[in-house]
């Protein structure tokens, strides 16, 4: 169910960072997502000269499971919930399945 994709904003409904909208960063396989600000952990990390990364504690987005949002909708200003249909030109484009509008152009 690849309802939620790359760049989409969504919104969380449930989890620590429940209400938080956020960018899609990544899908990952499994249905979990990588949003933007959202399930921020500190990583404690050991600096590595080969690769010249640097110690310290760093903040990083985890993946979060994709049950756990929902695809923000502008025009209502919550998350909405998504259905596919077919244009009259033959393209499968994604709808809010509330007031009809289409997200893929």
């Amino acid at each position: 169910m690849n309802r939620i994709r790359k760049g989409d904003e969504v919104i969380v409904i449930a989890g620590k960072d429940k209400g938080r909208r956020g960018t899609v960063l990544r899908v990952l396989p499994g249905d979990k997502l990588v949003v933007e600000n959202v399930n921020v952990v500190k990583r404690h990390t050991k600096p590595n000269p080969h690769r010249g990364a640097s110690g310290g504690i760093i903040e990083r987005e985890m993946p979060i499971e994709g049950s756990n949002v929902m695809l923000f909708n502008p025009a209502t200003g919550k998350g909405g919930r998504i259905g596919y249909k077919w244009l009259g030109d033959g393209r499968k484009v994604r709808y809010f399945r509330s007031n009809g509008e289409v997200i893929d152009t």
